[in-house]
């Protein structure tokens, strides 16, 4: 098969200075379980990205106890002794050691407060992803980002260039000022101006619940020993990161006031972010997908194989059966309300007329989970859940523990994948790039990346305005009829979508935007001036 790569740029100028590559979850390794969902998915395809094309990268997260099982090698100071670093939190300064997990040749430094020299309560700050608790939430983004460029200053790792993924690493612009400040005697306000050219911001959403906000006075309390070791007053480092005309702390307004360069994820992402945040414009570069992580066709003559691997775990977990050339429709990924999981099943009877046709039937397999504070998704998987049990047995099922493994098998084993988000909500959605890769055809709403693309050829667009209607409008009168009898056509859409990735929609040419648009120094804007 042709395809049109972008060849990279060199990467001799990161030779003796890396790219500093923040995120608060890396999904690297499925029995290293420190990520939550696409954004740990992401970091990690850059990571194996990175590896692949030599691009001279660290990156920098934490490393969460809960159910982690994994074995991990301390990184050791020049004395072969266990790095240990401290980072101020309020009154105390708290101590963090580095694990180090290797992703080929690329180093990602995994800090850890679990040490018998912290307080009980400190030692337990690294202890879960996203714990629901704001206090050690917030703590955990200042060991991520003071203490994270700490560890590279120990190692004497000096990045030309950090990059925030998403905002929950924006303490590292404070501890840069610091270091700007020191070494170069300048005041708070200049060393900013400074700092700014080297910070870029990777924004992933509009939705509310995927920023951190907090209160001025807690974010103050925790920054009091901090500041003092800066020489600034506490509220001069808090107001980076308040709310326009509000009490608010936002971690996204410290990263977008921090950073001389931001981008968005999709073309549609940058137009809504323009809206939302007019003083500060995003450079819209789409989200990419690791190919070789994510391929496990490699050939589309192998779907039918990957298929069939699928409908053997679908029968394993569930007890249902179902045979290779009835038409697979998959949905899966987080449970929140605005990917409207359940919009195919709105009208029931319908649905059920169309999936239980003996002569075309359709089958449905459902995988995802909602975060754990949030009761709303909670409530959509229950509902599912009694729907199967009630009224939808054998015609739907729901495959619990979504992971990569899992969303590996599904992208690859189903026919159709389907997408549902409320059109401007979802910024990217990649996972659909790794469905269309292993020749599961889309059907969906124009949303994230799915406005950038011609779904004729390869898929079904979804109305926003009608949705529960016309997803059945097209699965009766387009995607039966397309798949049961016209099976050429159908394999020529498989290639069409699988070619559409590889050209378009990989971390390959995601890295190289990355490296043209992000990693270059120019001026940037005062950020006093900004909302």
């Amino acid at each position: 098969m042709q395809t049109d790569i972008p060849l990279l740029p060199s990467f001799e100028q990161f030779k003796d200075r890396p790219i500093a590559y923040f995120c608060s979850e890396y999904a690297v390794d499925p029995q290293l379980p420190i990520y939550a969902g696409g954004l740990g998915v992401l970091a990690g395809d850059y990571m194996r990205e990175a590896n692949d094309q030599k691009l001279p990268l660290v990156g920098v997260g934490l490393y969460y106890h809960f159910n982690n099982n994994a074995q991990l090698d301390l990184i050791k100071d020049a004395q072969g002794k266990p790095l240990c670093i401290e980072v101020p939190i309020q009154d105390k300064k708290v101590k963090v050691r580095v694990f180090a997990k290797m992703v080929g040749s690329v180093p990602i430094c995994l800090l850890d407060t679990d040490l018998e020299e912290n307080d009980p309560v400190d030692r337990k700050i690294t202890d879960k992803l996203y714990i629901l608790d704001k206090e050690v939430r917030l703590k955990q983004e200042l060991v991520l980002g003071i203490g994270g460029l700490r560890v590279l200053e120990a190692l004497n790792i000096h990045p030309l260039f950090y990059h925030l993924n998403e905002g929950h690493s924006a303490f590292l612009g404070l501890e840069l000022i610091r270091h700007e400040m020191k070494e170069h005697n300048l005041g708070f306000a200049e060393a900013i101006l400074i700092v700014r050219r080297r910070i870029v911001f990777t924004n992933h959403t509009l939705v509310a619940a995927g920023h951190e906000y907090y209160s001025n006075d807690l974010v103050a309390l925790m920054l009091s020993g901090y500041a003092q070791e800066i020489g600034i007053p506490v509220m001069e480092a808090v107001k980076l990161g308040l709310v326009p005309d509000s009490s608010t702390f936002s971690m996204t307004m410290l990263s977008l006031r921090m950073a001389g360069k931001i981008n968005a994820v999709s073309k549609l992402h940058a137009q809504k972010a323009a809206q939302v945040w007019t003083h500060h414009p995003m450079i819209p570069i789409t989200n990419g997908i690791h190919i070789g992580t994510w391929d496990r066709v490699k050939d589309l003559k192998n779907h039918s194989a990957c298929k069939q691997e699928l409908l053997n775990m679908i029968q394993q977990q569930t007890g249902v059966s179902w045979q290779a050339n009835q038409l697979l429709v998959g949905w899966a990924r987080r449970f929140v309300e605005y990917k409207q999981p359940l919009a195919i099943l709105e009208d029931l009877e319908r649905f059920l007329r169309v999936a239980q046709n003996a002569q075309y039937p359709v089958r449905l397999v459902f995988s995802g989970k909602p975060h754990e504070s949030d009761d709303k998704g909670k409530e959509l998987l229950q509902k599912l859940l009694e729907l199967i049990k009630n009224k939808l047995a054998g015609s739907v099922v729901y495959l619990p523990n979504y992971g990569m493994e899992l969303a590996g098998k599904l992208t690859a084993g189903c026919d159709v994948w389907l997408n549902t988000p409320v059109v401007g909500f979802e910024a990217c959605g990649t996972s659909g790039m790794k469905a269309a890769l292993n020749g599961a055809l889309p059907c969906s709403t124009l949303d994230g990346w799915m406005a950038e693309v011609n779904l004729g050829q390869v898929g079904w667009a979804l109305d926003n305005d009608h949705l529960s209607k016309d997803i059945l409008d097209v699965l009766e009168q387009k995607i039966v009829p397309q798949y049961y009898q016209q099976p050429a056509q159908w394999q020529e859409m498989m290639t069409n979508a699988r070619a559409m990735i590889i050209n378009q929609f990989s971390t390959t040419r995601m890295m190289k935007e990355y490296v043209e648009k992000l990693y270059v120094q120019e001026k940037v804007l005062d950020p006093t001036t900004d909302g």
